[in-house]
């Protein structure tokens, strides 16, 4: 086991969830008998477009995570605190996704789920400048 291994399993988990979302808007849309690519109009209230931008949204935010975790095992990021900053992320995109999957007010924008967004996206700001502070030092 590595220093960083509880960081790697979180970044996979992220990996995965994206894969998963995949599926699972692909196989709403066949049924629904929706062609692929998004669904429009936008409305909040439908759930084909929900489960579609819940997939990319999940994909828009896994690479600028990923990569800086990754480049943090290269540089010494200590791993503590690299897998405390994955797995709070992880979380809230986990609540993100069941957020906006379950529709309401709470899955509207300039609501709960953008609070989400939002947090998630202050996290992967901390992590760049852990990152690159470690590179510097």
């Amino acid at each position: 086991m590595t220093a960083y291994s509880f960081s790697i399993v979180g970044v996979l988990f992220l990996c995965l969830l994206s894969i998963v979302l995949a599926v699972h808007s692909g196989s709403s849309k066949g049924r629904a008998g929706a062609l692929s690519g998004p669904v429009l109009p936008p409305d909040d209230d439908n759930l084909l477009y929900r489960v579609d931008r819940v997939h990319m949204n999940a994909v828009e935010a896994l690479t600028p995570f990923a990569v800086p975790a990754v480049l943090a095992t290269m540089v010494g990021v200590s791993p503590t605190l690299l897998a405390t900053l994955v797995w709070v992320y992880v979380a809230i995109r986990v609540i993100h996704v069941a957020v906006y999957l379950r529709g309401g007010k709470a899955a509207k924008g300039g609501s709960f789920r953008t609070v989400l967004y939002v947090s998630g996206a202050l996290v992967t700001v901390v992590l760049i400048a852990t990152t690159a502070l470690a590179t510097i030092h």
